[in-house]
């Protein structure tokens, strides 16, 4: 079995890592010097250090090459680059084979979620969404992972379930597509909140206290568009955003982080050098609960923050003397 995966970044080359332990893989880049470090060093040492490439993995910068022959595309780029990955996909592959998509956010201008968008492009395609407590470094160096991939054909996630459980990942299905993709993309929001409140030194009881109403905002979002509540429960939901919130591996959290010392989202993103999803989602999470009539203040809360319209510590101010609310 042959497996293309679609990006080079740091989690595009753990899941070729993982792969490449049972199958054979092409791992396909636009970035030409990319492309040949990693032929010669074996190494992503830009984006995952430290873990070497099986030999059953084959780097390219050609998309035709990458995709002959593959069982299953593995689809490793950020929210924005899904659509123009897809379209090139189909147009020399078709739609019989399965993609698993990585991405967690909402797409800039339509405001769609990632299964959203292939459903628009591709009705028939099969694809299973990967979602749940999981970073790229934990995967690339085997440590025990457990994830959640959302389907709505079991089929289409057994393809990738299979292999991934050689590789030290164990897998669960899910039906909830909604569900599974609005917990990973509120997630990265609420992971800039737990970052700014590090850095304004709150301690770890506004910390626990900022994830578990963060959890209820995702949840009443979630269900408000036709999610499953208990989804918000289980590793999509809970164990993302914990490890996200928790962890100083998670770029959406040292971004938060960077904010909240004072500096400028422009300076903090430049030094993040990765995309942290969570700022375009905050924004489309804030419209579509505006649309819902559910409030989100921890979710405003970051979007103003972000904007540059007031700095994290009024904000937080703001937060603790609205009126007493209840809790359920």
């Amino acid at each position: 079995m042959k497996i293309a995966v679609i990006g080079a970044g740091s989690w595009g080359t753990a899941l070729a890592t993982s792969f490449g332990r049972s199958s054979e893989v092409n791992l396909y880049s636009t970035n030409d010097e990319l492309v040949l470090r990693l032929q010669q060093a074996r190494e992503n040492q830009r984006y995952l250090p430290g873990v070497e490439l099986p030999d059953s993995v084959q780097i390219t910068d050609s998309l035709v090459d990458a995709l002959d022959g593959a069982s299953g595309i593995v689809v490793a780029v950020p929210t924005r680059g899904l659509r123009s990955i897809i379209k090139a996909c189909q147009e020399f592959h078709g739609e019989k084979t399965p993609y698993l998509i990585t991405c967690k956010g909402f797409e800039v201008g339509s405001g769609l979620l990632p299964f959203q968008i292939i459903e628009e492009l591709s009705p028939k395609a099969r694809y299973a969404i990967l979602s749940g407590p999981s970073f790229a470094k934990d995967v690339g160096e085997r440590k025990p992972t457990m994830v959640s991939l959302a389907s709505s054909e079991e089929s289409s996630s057994e393809v990738f379930s299979s292999l991934l459980l050689r590789g030290d990942v164990r897998t669960y299905y899910n039906r909830d597509l909604i569900g599974v993709s609005v917990g990973g993309a509120g997630k990265n929001v609420i992971a800039i909140a737990a970052g700014i409140s590090e850095a304004l030194g709150f301690g770890a009881s506004a910390l626990a206290g900022l994830v578990t109403r963060g959890l209820s905002e995702i949840s009443k979002v979630g269900v408000a568009l036709g999610a499953e509540p208990q989804t918000f429960m289980g590793l999509s939901g809970m164990g993302d955003l914990a490890l996200t919130c928790f962890s100083d591996l998670s770029r959406n959290r040292r971004l938060g982080y960077a904010l909240g010392l004072g500096k400028s989202l422009l300076e903090a993103e430049k030094a993040l050098g990765q995309v942290a999803e969570g700022i375009n989602a905050a924004k489309e999470i804030k419209a579509l609960a505006n649309g819902q009539k559910v409030e989100v203040p921890i979710t405003t809360a970051v979007t103003r923050i972000l904007s540059g319209d007031i700095s994290p510590y009024d904000v937080a101010k703001e937060l603790f003397a609205r009126s007493p609310k209840s809790e359920i």
